[in-house]
């Protein structure tokens, strides 16, 4: 599994961690995905390359791409080896069910369900999904699930209250999806993978709090790689925190293209909720410096609907 997150700078809209989780042959488990499925994906994609790009979602997700290449490559994947997802309700109950409910609490979310995919043709996604899935059989690999943990803005703003630190919260959503994944693997080795957070080179005491059940070994604490293993008989899994390592390891950028996914889909309902009440308002990605001009463009219509700061703007 390849675990990375997506939003945690922003002042508004979620910030979301997901896993990608692939079942592999026991003797290709220390392989890169990229030049075992390299038939049908490939990590570094060109105009003429016509196969899947699997990439860091920063990279994918571009002005000139758009959000089409970041939807054909998450919904693809997805249906290489489960159905089709065809509205964003239906692609959270698939990875991330919990959030149904959350969004319940907030306007711009609560009936939120676009038909997916927005972008990109549900041929061209069948057609595609068909060439990976043949390529993954042949070597005996399956995408067996995404798990993501989308965490809302009031949501949000609760937990960083209660832990009075962000990086905190991040960890914390990180450690929910391994926990997921582990019971779901049910006894059966994981092999975890998960993107370096900030400077943080030190996990063992999250680690042992989170799984008491398990005798937790260090095996390396250093800038660049963060090691452990979990122990329990008779299972033993690995995890894994390394700088870059959506540019290193396939399910890595995987786990950033449906945080990045996820994470645009809630910012385009949010977008939409707004425009509808304010006339010519410019849509925003989020980020600090647009935020607030987005909040100065809103601030009428949202004194107006009696909406708390709390469960509109981050707090840190």
């Amino acid at each position: 599994m390849g675990i990375d997150e997506a939003g945690y700078g922003p002042l508004l809209g979620p910030l979301v961690v997901s896993g990608a989780v692939f079942e592999v042959p026991d003797g290709q488990v220390e392989t890169s995905l990229w030049e075992l499925l390299a038939e049908s994906v490939t990590g570094r994609p060109s105009r003429r390359d016509l196969r899947l790009p699997i990439l860091d979602s920063k990279k994918l997700h571009t002005r000139s791409a758009g959000f089409g290449a970041l939807e054909r490559t998450a919904l693809v994947m997805l249906q290489s080896s489960m159905p089709a997802a065809s509205s964003l309700g239906d692609l959270l109950r698939h990875v991330a069910p919990h959030t149904l409910q959350d969004m319940a609490e907030y306007p711009w979310y609560a009936s939120y369900d676009p038909t997916l995919p927005c972008d990109v043709e549900v041929g061209a996604i069948s057609t595609q999904a068909n060439a990976v899935r043949r390529n993954a059989r042949a070597k005996g690999i399956r995408l067996a699930g995404v798990l993501c943990e989308p965490l809302l803005e009031g949501h949000y703003n609760r937990l960083v209250s209660n832990t009075r630190n962000k990086a905190v919260v991040l960890l914390g959503l990180t450690l929910r999806i391994i926990q997921r994944v582990l019971k779901r693997a049910d006894g059966a080795p994981v092999r975890i993978l998960v993107d370096r957070q900030g400077g943080r080179s030190h996990y063992a005491r999250a680690l042992m709090d989170s799984f008491e059940q398990f005798d937790l070994q260090i095996l390396e604490e250093s800038e660049e790689r963060s090691a452990y293993r979990l122990n329990r008989a008779p299972s033993s899994h690995s995890i894994e925190f390394c700088t870059k390592g959506e540019d290193h390891h396939l399910p890595i950028a995987l786990g950033s293209i449906y945080s990045k996914y996820l994470r645009e889909l809630f910012m385009k309902g949010f977008n939409q909720y707004w425009h509808s009440r304010v006339a010519d308002l410019r849509p925003t990605a989020g980020y600090y410096t647009d935020a607030v001009r987005f909040l100065g463009d809103i601030d009428e219509a949202v004194q107006r609907e009696g909406i708390a700061r709390g469960q509109l703007v981050r707090s840190r």
